[in-house]
Parts: structure tokens; sequence; C-alpha cells
């Protein structure tokens, strides 16, 4: 994987570990495994690549910002889509950050990969939350973009400016 700008996607399942609490084990694999497919046909549609699995969420790569933010408004739409069918209800949350992570054997590593995980969990159920850097690079569609103000994310020493892409469109 070569060096360069990309945008770093992270989603997460909301509510995992109470599904395994409540549904058992086997019946919350399948859940996370729906919620695999979601994602992984959102990211193929926009040339995304899964870095790695987390478990209950997927850490993605682009190489175009605004394709990132295409994909997770893509995720958000299938996870509404899935869920108006489905007898149990899935939410997921996204962040997405921009930069220059270090590529070490097939995966990601450094301060971009680690803002995009501490927007996710910055992120509602159902929400897109982006730093700025990936609103100001996505031109096209700065309308989209909700300013949530500054926040302080664990492990960074500095307040960051926040925002919500608003994918229902």
């Amino acid at each position: 994987m070569d060096a360069g700008l990309r945008a770093v996607l992270v989603t997460d399942l909301v509510g995992s570990t109470e599904l395994t609490a409540r549904l058992g084990d086997a019946a919350a694999l399948e859940l996370v495994r729906a919620h695999d497919a979601l994602v992984r046909r959102a990211l193929a549609a926009h040339g995304g690549r899964e870095v790695k699995h987390t478990g209950d969420g997927i850490m993605a790569a682009l190489d175009g910002v605004p394709n990132a933010v295409r994909a997770a408004a893509d995720i958000q739409r299938r996870f509404a889509a899935y869920n108006a069918e489905a007898a149990e209800s899935l939410q997921v949350r996204i962040g997405i950050h921009a930069g220059e992570p270090v590529a070490d054997h097939n995966d990601l590593f450094g301060a971009t990969v680690q803002l995009a995980f501490r927007l996710c969990s910055e992120a509602e159920a159902g929400a897109i939350v982006v730093s700025d850097l990936v609103r100001d690079l996505n031109e096209e569609d700065a309308s989209g973009f909700v300013a949530l103000g500054e926040r302080q994310l664990k492990g960074f020493a500095d307040k960051r400016p926040v925002f919500r892409f608003e994918w229902r469109k």
C-alpha cells in the first residue's frame, strides 16, 4: 500500500455487546455478519478497501475523501433499508478522518487512524462524524456538513472541530 493522503473510515455496530447478551453469541454473530456484508458492499461501490475487522466494526481506506463520505452515506442508507425489512434493527456509527497513515503489513497506523476511531466514538447511532479536514476536502458537497463544535478527543492534546454529515437527503 502506497503512502499518501487517504481517508480512513471506521464503522461501529452500536450496542453489539447488548445484542450478544440479549440474543446469545451465535445470533449476535449473524448480525455482525449482516453489518459486514452491508459495509463491504458500500465500500466496493465506492472504491474502498477493508483494512481490518475490529470485532463489531470495520476500518477501511479510500483514496478520495469525497468517496469516503459517499461510502459512509451509502452504508447508512443500506442500514436504513435493512432495518425496514429486518426483525432485529441494526445501527451503525461512522467516523472519517483523512491524512497520511503509516502503512505496515497491509494495515494502517498513526494519528490519522486514531482520530478516525475517536470521531467514530463521537458519533451517535446512525450518524457520520468527520474531521474539519474531511469537510474541507469535500468541496462538492460542503452544504451537507453540520458543525458540532470543538471536542476534546481522547489522546489528543488540542480540541478538534468536528462535523456531522447529513446523509438523509
